[in-house]
């Protein structure tokens, strides 16, 4: 009988992410099988979303629930309501998810209530620390999950762990690197901003609600930040929900006097792994900068306590930081230095991940 997928996507990290899936089943999968493209619109920024379709060459959604955004509950049952129509009505064989933000979750809890199968993409991952949103939405999301595909073997541990049949844990690798792999060049090839050198930058990227809405935290950050601007350039794409609340803190003009930090506004996919590829180190509280810088071989400083993604600490270029101005100024200069050390690319990461994912699914039989 033919299949149906149902491949969701929400927010920016999960376009990175399904954008090769969608190559792999045009490969793939016999002429009768479909895959439908969901997008649930949590992100409705343009810079976030339609330009990120048009950087990664993503086809235009089957169906777009334009949920916008909310509180976490809003989110979550806006996707929830949203998409349990499309499930109805188009019944697929297979709802797959990606990474942990609302949607993900979301998607998830409807498709298992009408008895479709899930897979999860990028399962496993696990910071410790069930205060983030994001790690109730990877571990629920796992938990209900028929096929959960791992970027590492640390990941497929958890889950085994956790309880999870080992005949439904798939270690493929990391679809993200897939699409890095695939623009690495065409993002080497983009010119800098006006008046960057390669190798004389550093990269800036905040947009954690724990960092950037709480205005003392931010704004010690922002010390921080000043005083590595002051050895070494620092080129800050900032998010929307960083750059409102900058202005909402009365903390822009404080970045504007600072010459060498420069604020622009979020860059499209290619532009920015072309900006990061190039740099000296990156400074960011982001999970999938973390992967790429990884794979990049460029030293990543994670302002952040913990991160679902260890692997990039045991072998890959990123150190966390934390939050405390010290302690990221002083990583900062010694990666300027030269003293943040090497790495390697975790097993899999090989830009092949979305073709095993997709050879799974159709092999699979439950």
């Amino acid at each position: 009988m033919p299949l149906t997928f149902a491949i969701v996507a929400g927010a920016r990290p999960n376009f990175m992410k399904v954008a090769p899936l969608l190559r792999a089943f045009d490969q793939k999968a016999p002429k009768d099988a479909a895959a439908l493209l969901i997008h649930t619109g949590q992100h409705y920024d343009a810079a976030m979303s339609e330009d990120f379709f048009r950087d990664l060459g993503i086809r235009q959604p089957d169906v777009n629930l334009r949920v916008g955004s909310g509180s976490h509950a809003e989110q979550t049952a806006r996707v929830m309501l949203a998409f349990e129509p499309v499930c109805i009505e188009r019944r697929p064989d297979w709802v797959i998810v990606v990474g942990d933000v609302n949607s993900t979750l979301a998607c998830s809890l409807v498709a298992k209530k009408l008895g479709i199968a899930v897979a999860h993409v990028e399962a496993g991952l696990r910071s410790g620390d069930r205060t983030m949103p994001e790690e109730i939405n990877r571990i629920c999301t796992d938990a209900i999950s028929d096929l959960l595909f791992t970027t590492d073997e640390l990941a497929s541990d958890n889950l085994l762990r956790e309880g999870i049949p080992a005949e439904r844990i798939r270690f493929v690798g990391n679809t993200m690197i897939d699409t890095l792999v695939r623009h690495l060049d065409q993002a080497l090839a983009t010119p800098l901003p006006e008046g960057v050198l390669q190798g004389e930058y550093a990269v800036v990227t905040l947009h954690r609600p724990a960092n950037v809405d709480d205005p003392e935290r931010l704004s010690n950050i922002l010390h921080a930040l000043e005083a590595v601007a002051s050895r070494i350039p620092l080129v800050f794409p900032a998010h929307p929900r960083t750059q409102k609340n900058l202005e909402r803190f009365d903390l822009a003009d404080r970045l504007i006097r600072s010459n060498a930090l420069r604020l622009m506004p979020p860059m499209g996919y290619v532009q920015f792994i072309g900006l990061v590829a190039r740099s000296r180190f990156v400074l960011t509280d982001s999970g999938g900068i973390q992967e790429e810088t990884t794979y990049l071989g460029v030293p990543c400083l994670t302002m952040r306590s913990n991160t679902e993604r260890p692997i990039t600490c045991r072998i890959g270029t990123n150190m966390l930081v934390g939050s405390d101005p010290d302690k990221i100024r002083n990583a900062a200069f010694a990666a300027l230095n030269g003293r943040s050390g090497g790495g390697s690319t975790p097993a899999k990461w090989d830009g092949h991940a979305a073709e095993r994912i997709v050879d799974a699914l159709l092999a699979w039989r439950p």
